[in-house]
């Protein structure tokens, strides 16, 4: 039977505990990014998430780049037709690091003569404010309308100058040159491994024992760092196995998602690429992956570290869970106390330890009926007829 039956049978209330606790309440998000991060993080514990950061890579300060120094003197000696300007963030560095080079107006001076192109609303406000004004920019936000634009304008002979911006831009610099542009790279900022790898390990650790939910990536840069770590340490097959299976991947756009996609693994992206519609897909999606039985004449909702109990969120120890998982995975089936006993983290051999860590659950269930004893047999869950 399920959910809409049970309301139209009468079986019992249907609490919404999210309008109490939080649609995200009970879960755990890892965050990877660098930027921003406190921002996504806050946007997720505001709805009940409890957050693990651990950045997967970090930047480069602009003015420390001698990369983006050189791409600018070679842009300032050498006018380009188009500039493609990719991210707000982006583009505001070159400005500010430019003016701390004390190249700044010279370099407003050379856009100022060329034709620049928007890849989004964001980088049209950032090119605004920097006193310059866009030609074009897709409603779309997607860097394969610009590159139709320029394909269809004709780019032979001409010279382009790209704001990269960290992430890979699949064909996009291929297909201008074979189309016989002249393109220039301009790299506003890079991506290195971060300096402190202790939290990147203890989260990929947490995602080989599932005890992370979901994992969010707003850069693709984050995503192949993770990854490159996991391989490093010979964790990558359990990392894929759980991104595939129990962990939700969770990315900001398609960019982003490549490198896990090419691994093998589907990810959630929202329809417009910013930090609060990612994380509404969580609050969408994680809910509904989490498992909903019907216990002893009571709602009982099984989250990442908690439960619902006819909507009362409940905190469960990782013992508890355990325990509580071993049981779903076989509802209303007595489960041995030596099956219970392997699927307790670190607990030896002693069968009492099952029995401490099932007191604990009940108590922190607060509705000890919900999980029974079968003596000399083991313990089952609740499970109401029909």
């Amino acid at each position: 039977m399920d959910e809409e039956q049970q309301t139209a049978a009468g079986t019992g209330p249907e609490p919404q505990p999210e309008q109490a606790h939080g649609p995200l309440a009970g879960f755990t998000v890892g965050v990877t990014a660098a930027r921003r991060a406190d921002e996504l993080g806050a946007l997720l514990r505001r709805r009940g998430a409890a957050v693990l950061h651990a950045p997967a890579l970090r930047i480069v300060p602009l003015s420390d780049d001698s990369e983006l120094l050189a791409a600018t003197k070679e842009l300032l000696a050498h006018a380009p037709d188009v500039v493609v300007a990719t991210t707000a963030i982006g583009f505001r560095g070159w400005v500010e690091a430019a003016d701390g080079w004390g190249l700044g107006e010279e370099l407003l001076a050379r856009l100022r003569g060329v034709e620049v192109l928007a890849r989004g609303p964001k980088v049209k406000g950032a090119i605004r404010a920097a006193g310059l004004t866009e030609e074009w920019s897709p409603s779309s936000e997607s860097m394969a309308e610009v590159l139709e634009r320029l394909l269809a304008e004709g780019v032979d002979g001409r010279r382009v100058a790209v704001q990269l911006h960290g992430e890979p831009l699949p064909g996009f610099v291929e297909a201008l040159r074979e189309a016989g542009a002249e393109v220039v790279g301009v790299p506003v900022y890079r991506w290195l491994p971060p300096e402190d790898l202790g939290p990147v390990d203890r989260l990929l650790d947490a995602t080989v024992a599932r005890s992370v939910d979901a994992l969010t990536f707003t850069s693709a840069p984050a995503a192949v760092s993770l990854l490159e770590r996991a391989e490093v340490r010979g964790l990558l097959p359990e990392v894929l196995s759980a991104l595939r299976h129990d962990v939700l991947p969770a990315c900001v756009g398609p960019v982003t998602a490549l490198a896990l996609q090419a691994r093998g693994v589907e990810t959630v992206q929202p329809e417009r690429f910013r930090l609060g519609p990612l994380v509404q897909v969580l609050c969408r999606e994680l809910p509904g992956r989490a498992r909903v039985l019907r216990l002893a004449g009571h709602r009982v909702e099984i989250r990442g570290h908690a439960v619902l109990v006819d909507g009362d969120l409940r905190a469960v120890p990782p013992a508890g869970m355990a325990l509580l998982g071993a049981l779903a995975r076989q509802p209303g089936w007595v489960v041995s106390r030596a099956e219970l006993l392997s699927a307790l983290p670190g607990a030896g051999r002693d069968e009492h330890a099952v029995e401490t860590a099932m007191a604990r659950l009940r108590a922190a269930l607060g509705t000890p009926k919900l999980i029974q004893t079968v003596v000399k047999r083991g313990y089952r869950l609740a499970v109401d007829a029909g």
